[in-house]
């Protein structure tokens, strides 16, 4: 199958873009990487800052709604800090 002049122009421009992109992607990657190294240097709890931004990321209904979720798990599992801690008195 022989591609015409014109489509090879357009491939080529596409892979051009798509190679382009893959490098900042990773360029981005090496710089999150070193953020999250600082924090943990200045000794913040790398996990618990992924967990905040990957929440902020999300609706704040849908965050209610996982909240809810996962305070109903927590307590059915009797992993509810507060249902312990009333059970208890």
């Amino acid at each position: 199958m022989q591609l015409q002049t014109s489509a090879k122009d357009q491939l080529r421009a596409f892979v051009s873009r798509i190679e382009r992109l893959e490098e900042e992607k990773a360029a981005l990657a090496a710089d999150l990487r070193e953020v999250y190294a600082e924090a943990k240097g200045t000794g913040f709890d790398v996990k618990a800052l992924r967990k905040v931004i990957s929440l902020r990321k999300l609706d704040e209904n849908k965050r209610r709604e996982e909240d809810a979720v996962l305070t109903t798990y927590l307590h059915a599992l009797g992993m509810d800090t507060d249902a312990a801690e009333s059970e208890a008195a």
